[in-house]
């Protein structure tokens, strides 16, 4: 072999070899679970604990579900105060109150909003607002594609709620900030086939299928199932919920779950997961079932960082998106509240 021709070969073996470690070391990261960084703390997650501080009062004072006149009028004059710069935003919240009638929820949707009116700056607020939302991720150009892309999975997510008991509403804002997590790292993907075929962005790499579940807590969900010792358990009518029918049970698992043309399991296995966090939280005495921000954190953080306290922390993996920086649960919380996609998914 000439001199030339060796140098050329000793190169391409050498980066070859290169390029396979990178990938052990890749998959060793994840399967020793030390990529499943558990984020920071949301900038506002004070404003998030005061929110529910205050709910938890309103609630205790005398059963205000049904609230008094003074206060729906309080609500109604907040709302409308913002309807000339947001009137789509301000109009969800009004929808929802004329057809819910839950003014406790009618006020988290406001917060949600207010929350955002205040970050924006005064360059954003101009005489195109008015045809704009408050709420930054409403405005790119992936929201309406996402928009119609999750709506064509709402039979299958709403099988998945019946089954699990997780409302459609809380299943659907962890995919979205999931999805949305997605938009920047995924914008060439986005334009040239995601845009025009109205579909999900769904993962085969380190994390799994459009909820992005990683193969470690799919087991994990797995073993919470039928463990009754476990913290994580949530009850004997779940057990056999993930019921596998061949002998090679890893290959099926994954299949299951990155299934690009029915996204069941990636959604069951998410609503199993809120449903275990729930399980663990509610037994030790701090429930969380009406906090999709906390809800969504850990989903994000995964099982390891699920440790229930008084005042949990809204936060999980910093996201781009479009330029702005965000939390996984804020992002949750935000879709929640936003009232978006009510008529798909109704917040109740």
């Amino acid at each position: 072999m000439k001199p030339s021709k060796k140098l050329i070969f000793n190169i391409l073996v050498y980066c070859f070899a290169i390029f396979g470690l990178v990938l052990i070391l890749a998959w060793s990261a994840v399967k020793l679970q030390i990529t499943n960084d558990p984020g920071g703390i949301d900038n506002n997650d004070r404003y998030f604990t005061d929110l529910d501080s205050t709910i938890i009062q309103t609630v205790a004072d005398s059963a205000k579900f049904l609230s008094t006149s003074s206060e729906i009028s309080e609500l109604l004059k907040q709302t409308g105060e913002l309807y000339a710069l947001y009137p789509s935003d301000a109009h969800r919240i009004l929808v929802h109150l004329a057809q819910d009638r839950s003014f406790l929820t009618a006020t988290k949707m406001l917060a949600a909003l207010r929350l955002n009116c205040q970050e924006n700056t005064p360059t954003q607020i101009d005489s195109k607002t008015v045809t704009r939302s408050a709420f930054y991720w409403i405005n790119l150009p992936e929201w309406p594609v996402l928009k119609e892309a999750v709506t064509k999975d709402k039979k299958v997510i709403d099988s998945v709620a019946r089954l699990t008991s997780v409302s459609p509403r809380l299943i659907s804002a962890v995919l979205i900030a999931e999805q949305i997590r997605l938009f920047d790292s995924r914008r060439e993907a986005f334009k040239k086939w995601i845009a025009p075929l109205k579909m999900l962005t769904s993962e085969t790499s380190f994390s799994w299928g459009v909820t992005g579940i990683k193969d470690f807590t799919a087991i994990a969900i797995e073993k919470n199932l039928a463990d009754t010792t476990s913290v994580f358990y949530a009850g004997q009518q779940f057990k056999g919920l993930l019921q596998f029918h061949s002998e090679n049970i890893e290959s099926e698992r994954f299949e299951r779950i990155t299934d690009s043309r029915n996204h069941f399991y990636a959604y069951l296995y998410a609503a199993l997961f809120i449903k275990q966090v729930s399980a663990q939280w509610q037994k030790a005495g701090f429930p969380i079932e009406d906090r999709p921000e906390i809800l969504a954190t850990l989903f994000n953080i995964g099982f390891a960082n699920s440790k229930p306290k008084k005042n949990p922390q809204v936060g999980g993996a910093t996201i781009d998106v479009g330029g702005r920086k965000y939390t996984f649960g804020r992002i949750a919380w935000e879709y929640y509240y936003s009232g978006e996609l009510n008529e798909v998914f109704p917040l109740y």
